[in-house]
């Protein structure tokens, strides 16, 4: 996941964090299995898309991943607050 993630968004702030123990024996949880991630990531990318949107593109950027057995994806998605010096220097 996250070489497909730092792929389409370089040098944006990327985390994957496997939950998948936090929810071992839940319905849906494959046993020893990577099943449930939260992913964070905090581009500029998104600016300018809706929330909708930028899930979309998420979900769009991780098919293989998430046809292969992920269960459970909460995403975290960002833009990075303006830089003060690029109003400046305008």
């Amino acid at each position: 996941m996250l070489a497909a993630l730092q792929a389409r968004f370089g040098e944006a702030s990327i985390e994957v964090e496997d939950e998948s123990h936090l929810h071992a024996g839940h319905a849906g949880a494959p046993r020893g299995g990577e099943s449930h991630y939260r992913v964070r990531v905090e581009s500029a990318a998104f600016r300018g898309l809706s929330r909708i949107e930028r899930h979309r593109l998420i979900h769009d950027i991780l098919k293989e991943e998430l046809t292969a057995g992920v269960h459970a994806l909460a995403l975290e998605l960002s833009v990075p607050p303006p830089d003060p010096g690029a109003a400046a220097s305008s």
